[in-house]
Parts: structure tokens; C-alpha cells; sequence
């Protein structure tokens, strides 16, 4: 093939194209300069063509870069042309003859917003990227954006577990929930510098774990075994917490403050609690209607159930016990002033004992944990509650019982007696009987008196409702509603949790009435058997519509009650 270019006498040699280009004109592209000469011909200076042989010879091996096209072809001594720079050839191919789209059209995008609007409609919500931070559990609370330390955490993190371990202990003794507790112990760890906590509560029992990242984890756990009636004392705590999460407490101030608390006696002295009972057992016997010798009556007889129950603790008579001879006990006193033919309701002078002996905060507490998602905590509390509701109840059919044997005559069982006091005078009773309350719970005696004003205020929403014909079910439910709202709005207000003014307002609300009426049908009212234990339903009804209605008073009050805690400020994040 050599020779044959040899000896055409410097005429162009002819190509051979591909089968697949053969029907096809060759076309160049738009971008070729038009005065690029062929590559298979090189001129020379002196403008004679010279064979392409050497080219092809360079071309045909692989291994070495393929031949310089004419730019870089010169004469000794001669002075190279510059030419521009151009892309290696390449095959012709059938789709150059077509014409081509400018690059700089952009396509249109006329339907791209229908297009977006359609994809979220099909497309399902994408997961999270990420585990949700344990500080979002504040939010709501009133230690929301606890200020944290910039540092860090100090060198003894392990101290910083036991303080918060010791709070939520106290916490616990003193009656608080388990969300409050939760949140108590996220707000001073984050704000002491601890960011890598977890925390597990049970019934009695808190686990922290503290895992900060390259070092070893450490987890630390605290059993309660004791309870005990302080509110004050959680009203401190309250305080002290709010103000570590302000970021204007130390951890070794922290420690000594709480120390101080646990160390401090209570407001009121034994004595004062136990004239506080039988005060309120009074009120509330002349609240439902027993007149002035059933309020006397309900007076000595609370102060005697105090005074037993005090001395069951201290020989560590299991609550159980103590709660059912309580009861029997307010339940035989009324039934022998009635044997005694003095002019009274017996029925009415047991409610105000029953009501003493209910587990009021309890139910509310357990409420709010199975709502707020503590399913653990929540059964054992509801199991405790059940448990001195069952006390109770024994309580009152072992007396019937042994009243009916001794010879004592069937009593009397008002249905729905009516007060023969006006309103402003059964609200006047209504907030005696409330802030006594709040005394045997030794409340801060600053919370006493708006406490008892809450209280009035759920009492007259119930007579409210009930003058306008919702029912006696429906009805302490609303009222409660009201009391949980007010509760949180006044606490955050002064500085305290809202359980502390919502359990003693809503004592009230409690049918102490109905459930003796129940008990006394199903254990000695033999014929009617069945209408005794609907009656003990609908009066456990009631009583867990109380304590839900509280919780959603609370959790209603929530948007209102922003910027009101001691730390709580606005925040734009979501939850």
C-alpha cells in the first residue's frame, strides 16, 4: 500500500469509507476551522505535497502517540505558525448530519412547581435523619432552654450523677411525677454540662446514664423507699432547679441548697396537721348536708383517724392495713352515734374520714404519667392507688358488717341530699375545707390561701354545670378541667409545680358519699347486689375522670403559661 501511495504522483490517495458511512455524505462540523488541511496531507514549505506515508507509518503503531499534524511540521531554522488548537478526529457519524440544539437553551421548567406539588403529594415523609436530642424533653416545661455551661463538664462528672440522683429522689418522696422528675434531672445535668445523659424511670427507682464520647460509660441508680407529705419541700426544689437551669447556680452551691431542704422542718407542726384534718373533715360534712352536729362528729372523728393512723406508721403497719382500720373505724364512729339515736346522716359524717383516706395525689400523679408516656411508672402507681381505694372500701364492710352484728340498725342512705346552706356559703366551706387540705400536705403556707381561691373556683364551675343539667358525672370532670388550668397558671405564677395547688383543690370533687353507699349495698343489702358494685364503678369513674381532668387543665394551660416558669422563654424549635 506503500508503493501504490508512492506512485500516484502526489495526488490525494483515495479513502475507503465505512459500509455504515457509506450512503452518507461526510459533513464537518460547524466548529472546524475552514483552512485545517487534511491530516493525511502535509505540505511542506515549498508548497509541494509530500507523501503521506510517514504519517501513515506513525499512525499504524500503537504504542506510539500518533503523528503531528501540520502545525508542528517545519523546516530547519523556520519560524513555527501558531494554529489553534483543535480536537482529536474522530469517526464520522450519522447523527452530525442532524442539526444540533444550542447548549445555552435551557429546557423548560414551566411545570416545575405542579411538579413539586404532585411529588409531595405521592412521596411519603421522609424519616429522621437523626435520634432526637434528650434536651427537647423540656420542651413545655418550665425549665425549657436551660442555659449550659460553656466549658463543659468539670472533671468530677460523677458527682454531678449523685446530685441529680438525689434530687429526683426527693422529688420522688415528695410526691412529685415522673415527667417532672425527668425533666428536672435533664434541665441540671444539661445546664452543669453533661450532654450525653439518658434517663429511665420506674415506679420507685431512677437510672441515669452518662456516656460522653471516647470514655467510659458510667450509670448510676437510686431506689426510693419512702414517701412522706412536703410540698413545701417541692416547692424548693422546684425553685432550685429553675434556678440552675437560669444558669445562676453552681453544682457545689446546688448540693448544699438541696441538703438545706431535706434538712428543713416542715411549715406546720404535727399538731396543726392533725386540727387540719378534722377542720376539713368538718367542712366537707357540712358541705354534702350533715348539719352542725354531723360536722362536729366528722371533726372528732377525723382527728381520731389521724391520730391512729400516725401510730400504725410508726409500728410499720403496712399502708393496707392502716388505711382499711382507719376506715372501718370513721365507719363504726358514725354508726354508733347513729345506734345512739343522735340527729344525724351517718352516711354524710363517713365521706369526710373516706375523703381524707382517698389517694388523691396518686390517682393524679399515675394519670399524668400514662399520659405523658410512663407506662412502667403509671401501672405501679395505679396498682398502689387500687390498692388503698381496696383498703378503704374493706374498711367500710368490715364496720357494716360488724355493726349489723352487734344490733346496730340499717342506716339511712341519702341518695343525693341537698345542702341547706346558700352557695356563697358552701364556696366559703369550700375554701376552708381546701386549704385545710393543703395544711396535712404541708403546703408553703404563701400557696395556702391561692390554693383554696382555685378550689372555690373549680366549685363554682361545678354548681354551674350542675344547675344546667350536665349530670353529677360529667360535671366534677369540667370542674377539674378548670382547677388543672388554674393549678399550672398560679404555680409556674409563684414559683411552684402545679400538682402542688391541683391535688388539694380537687379533694372536693371526690364522691366519698357514693362509694359508701355502694359498699354499705354490697354488704348488707343482700337483695341488691348488683346495683352496689355498679355504684362502686361509676364512683372509681369519677374518680379517674378527676384526675384526667386535671392533667388536661394542665396540659390546656400550657400555650398560656409561656415565659411565666423562672427560666422559660420562647422557642422557635419544634419538638
Amino acid at each position: 500500500m506503500d508503493d501504490k501511495a508512492g506512485s500516484n504522483g502526489g495526488r490525494k490517495p483515495e479513502t475507503n469509507p465505512s459500509p455504515a458511512a457509506g450512503p452518507l455524505p461526510v459533513i464537518q462540523r460547524p466548529l472546524r476551522p475552514p483552512s485545517t488541511e487534511s491530516p493525511s496531507v502535509a505540505r511542506k514549505p515549498g508548497g509541494d505535497p509530500s507523501p503521506p506515508a510517514q504519517g501513515a507509518q506513525r499512525a499504524a503503531s500503537t504504542r506510539q502517540p500518533p503523528a503531528p499534524g501540520p502545525a508542528q511540521l517545519s523546516t530547519p531554522g523556520a519560524k513555527p505558525r501558531p494554529r489553534p488548537a483543535r480536537r482529536p478526529s474522530r469517526a464520522p457519524s450519522p447523527t452530525d448530519a442532524l442539526p444540533t440544539t444550542p447548549r445555552t437553551v435551557r429546557p423548560d421548567r414551566s411545570n416545575a412547581a405542579a411538579r413539586n406539588v404532585l411529588r409531595r403529594l405521592v412521596q411519603g415523609e421522609e424519616p429522621p435523619t437523626q435520634a432526637m436530642s434528650i434536651v427537647e424533653r423540656l420542651a413545655g416545661s418550665p425549665y425549657a432552654n436551660p442555659t449550659i455551661q460553656v466549658g463543659g463538664p468539670d472533671a468530677s462528672a460523677r458527682k454531678t450523677l449523685d446530685f441529680a440522683l438525689s434530687l429526683a429522689e426527693t422529688m420522688f418522696r415528695y410526691g412529685a411525677g415522673a415527667l417532672e422528675v425527668e425533666t428536672s434531672i435533664i434541665a441540671v445535668t444539661a445546664a452543669l454540662g453533661l450532654d450525653h445523659i439518658e434517663v429511665d424511670i420506674t415506679n420507685q427507682s431512677v437510672v441515669i446514664n452518662y456516656s460522653a464520647k471516647d470514655q467510659t460509660p458510667t450509670t448510676v441508680l437510686r431506689v426510693v423507699r419512702s414517701w412522706t407529705n412536703n410540698y413545701a419541700g417541692l416547692t424548693a426544689i422546684h425553685q432550685l432547679v429553675s434556678d440552675i437551669a437560669a444558669g445562676g447556680v453552681s453544682r457545689i452551691e446546688a448540693a448544699q441548697r438541696l441538703e438545706q431542704i431535706t434538712r428543713r422542718p416542715k411549715p406546720f407542726p404535727r399538731w396543726m396537721v392533725t386540727a387540719a384534718f378534722g377542720i376539713f373533715g368538718a367542712a366537707i360534712v357540712a358541705f354534702i348536708g350533715g348539719g352542725v352536729f354531723g360536722a362536729l362528729i366528722g371533726l372528732g372523728s377525723c382527728i381520731l383517724v389521724d391520730l391512729v393512723s400516725r401510730q400504725l406508721g410508726r409500728w410499720r403497719v403496712p399502708e393496707f392495713f392502716s388505711v382499711a382500720t382507719s376506715s372501718a373505724m370513721a365507719t363504726l364512729i358514725a354508726m354508733l352515734f347513729w345506734w345512739l339515736e343522735v340527729p344525724i346522716a351517718p352516711s354524710l359524717v363517713v365521706v369526710g374520714g373516706i375523703l381524707l383516706l382517698l389517694p388523691a395525689g396518686r390517682l393524679v400523679s399515675a394519670t399524668q404519667d400514662a399520659i405523658n408516656g410512663f407506662p412502667v411508672t403509671a401501672a405501679g402507681r395505679f396498682l398502689s392507688a387500687l390498692l388503698i381505694f381496696g383498703g378503704v372500701v374493706s374498711g367500710i364492710a368490715v364496720a357494716l358488717v360488724f355493726g349489723a352484728a352487734i344490733g346496730i340498725p340499717d342506716l339511712e342512705l341519702l341518695a343525693a341530699p341537698a345542702s341547706p346552706y346558700p352557695w356563697p356559703v358552701i364556696a366559703v366551706l369550700i375554701f376552708i375545707a381546701v386549704a385545710m387540705f393543703a395544711v396535712t400536705e404541708q403546703t408553703d403556707l404563701s400557696l395556702v390561701v391561692p390554693t383554696a381561691l382555685v378550689g372555690t373556683a373549680g366549685y363554682v364551675l361545678w354548681i354551674s354545670a350542675i344547675n344546667a343539667g350536665v349530670g353529677y358525672r360529667l360535671a366534677p370532670a369540667l370542674a377539674a378541667v378548670l382547677i388543672g388550668a388554674l393549678s399550672r397558671i398560679v404555680a409556674l405564677r409563684m414559683g411552684a409545680p402545679q400538682l402542688v395547688l391541683a391535688v388539694p383543690a380537687v379533694m372536693f370533687l371526690y364522691p366519698g358519699l357514693a362509694i359508701f353507699r355502694a359498699m354499705y349495698m354490697l354488704t348488707t343489702n343482700t337483695g341488691i347486689p348488683s346495683a352496689g358494685a355498679l355504684g362502686l364503678f361509676n364512683a372509681f369513674t369519677v374518680i379517674l375522670a378527676v384526675a384526667g381532668g386535671v392533667v388536661l387543665g394542665d396540659n390546656l394551660a400550657r400555650p398560656l403559661t409561656r415565659g411565666l416558669g423562672s427560666n422559660e422563654r420562647r422557642r422557635n424549635r419544634r419538638r
